[in-house]
């Protein structure tokens, strides 16, 4: 009894082992263990967990933001702008400021400035844009280049452990063949450790550092910013548009006529004295030949 007993407690065990090893398969075909299929790679090459937002630690990330803002006043917007930026520790890259027209009183100036902000204060530095600008369009693009890093630092490291075998293979050369043979391919190894190397920086600047791309127009009237219209709202806005338009033709066309008037009236004259010049000849002819016919009827 006792023998069947033991066997029985055996079969048991065995059983409960069977459905746990069951459990587990499922566990991994599902994706539920903590190993690295908990991550999913983007179309867009970004990574994140599985249930999670953030992304995976050590990744080198290429952040570009795009924007184009308006302000009423530009002077003002770049002073502050040139404030946060060296708050931050940032540094203009690129910057091109358009004084626009006097035209009709009126002076409309735009910039576009290049900007580098370190990666962690970037979402502090668009916000400071938001609060003192008035934001027409926003474009965020990030790229993931931690591969082509990985890969360019391990051939840096490499180039360099050869470098040094090389230095040592010339301080052992026994003849001048083998000197020249170690120089020759330690200028190469040189070389091209020269330009991976300053590959490398680039992409660690280009990490360390995002890009702001700022496009500043200034106007008298901020563009709005709404939600999708319904028809008759179109049809609504678009007639008042009009109307406004409409006006706003007439002005402009009155200025124009005002300052062209000098050049109006130089246009005009000269066809004027051109045709006091025909009508002259034309009457000369007339009395002429009235002249003609008078002295005929005397004879």
């Amino acid at each position: 009894m006792k023998f069947r007993k033991v066997i029985a407690c055996i079969l048991c065990l065995l059983v409960l082992l069977a459905f746990a090893g069951c459990g587990a398969s499922d566990k991994v075909a599902s994706g539920e263990s903590g190993t690295l299929n908990d991550y999913i790679v983007k179309g867009d090459g970004e990574v994140s967990a599985e249930g999670s937002s953030d992304l995976p630690e050590n990744r080198k990330l290429i952040q570009t933001v795009t924007m184009n803002v308006e302000t009423e006043n530009l002077d003002t917007v770049l002073e502050q702008i040139d404030e946060r930026i060296a708050q931050l520790g940032g540094y203009i890259e690129n910057s091109n400021v358009q004084n626009g027209s006097a035209y009709n009183g009126n002076r409309y100036r735009s910039a576009s400035i290049t900007i580098r902000i370190p990666a962690k204060d970037l979402e502090a530095f668009v916000n400071r844009v938001g609060e003192i600008t008035n934001i027409v369009s926003s474009n965020k693009k990030v790229e993931d280049v931690t591969l082509n890093y990985v890969a360019t630092e391990s051939r840096v490291k490499a180039l360099q452990a050869e470098e040094a075998r090389l230095l040592e293979l010339m301080n052992k050369a026994e003849n001048l063949d083998e000197l020249l043979t170690v120089e020759k391919r330690l200028t190469d190894v040189r070389t091209e450790l020269e330009q991976v190397a300053s590959a490398l920086r680039l992409l660690e600047n280009q990490v360390d550092y995002s890009t702001i791309k700022l496009s500043i127009s200034e106007v008298k009237e901020f563009t709005e910013v709404t939600e999708p219209e319904t028809v008759w709202e179109r049809i609504g806005n678009g007639f008042v548009k009009s109307i406004k338009n409409v006006g706003k033709f007439f002005k402009e066309f009155f200025v124009f006529i005002v300052v062209a008037l000098p050049y109006i009236v130089v246009l005009a004259i000269i066809p004027l004295v051109i045709l006091l010049v025909v009508l002259r000849k034309e009457r000369k002819k007339r009395n002429a030949k009235k002249d003609d016919k008078k002295d005929n009827k005397d004879e």
